[in-house]
């Protein structure tokens, strides 16, 4: 969806997937597809090499990962955990410190997170300790590179998409991935320098830390 409204708007989009081939929707509207596992550094490096002297404006990392099963500390399994915050949390770090070359080639320099309220520290509902953990971690990981890369020009936030009815949101969600998506995208085009390491909703609202 992300890629869909983008490129209504003229933007040129270089979109990624685990299996290129089977996405087939995303070829129909990207420039070009690229083949990325976050998880993967091998996959990452891949990519970045394929991508060399390509500027990119907006870096838009959106791979996620929720395993619902760790309601309770007994029903934590770590090797879960560790798969969650390879996805949601060094996946983005990981993709973004291989493809800076590009961004720093780019006029934007804007480089959004895709969070969620659930990694905010003002939990009072428990539960989905490796979700929340590595959303919390992200939100970290979003602050320090606003302050190193800031000086340069860059911005960069966490968004929290609102709930989605995706396979991950489920049926009963509030908004649907094109309402959620046109009012990310427009808290990405009025982004600048007063809003780097900042922490935002869909309508653009700070949320508490």
């Amino acid at each position: 969806e992300y890629a869909r409204q983008f490129a209504a708007k003229g933007y040129r989009v270089i979109g990624t997937a685990r299996d290129p081939q089977g996405a087939t929707a995303l070829a129909d509207i990207a420039d070009r597809v690229e083949a990325l596992d976050v998880a993967d550094a091998a996959s990452v490096s891949a990519l970045a090499e394929r991508l060399k002297e390509v500027p990119i404006d907006i870096l838009v990392n959106n791979a996620g990962m929720f395993d619902r099963g760790d309601v309770s500390i007994d029903k934590v399994d770590f090797g879960v955990m560790e798969q969650t915050f390879q996805v949601n949390a060094f996946g983005p770090l990981r993709v973004t410190q291989a493809l800076l070359p590009n961004l720093r080639l780019g006029q934007r320099k804007q480089i959004v997170n895709m969070s969620s309220q659930l990694g905010s520290v003002q939990n009072s509902d428990g539960r989905w300790y490796a979700y929340r953990a590595s959303k919390s971690a992200l939100n970290q990981i979003n602050k320090i590179l606003s302050v190193e890369l800031g000086p340069e020009g860059f911005v960069c936030v966490v968004l929290h998409p609102g709930w989605v009815r995706t396979d991950m949101g489920g049926a009963a969600a509030t908004y649907s991935p094109e309402e959620s998506v046109a009012g990310l995208i427009g808290v990405i085009e009025q982004l600048d320098s007063g809003k780097n390491g900042g922490y935002f909703d869909l309508k653009g609202q700070v949320i508490p830390w």
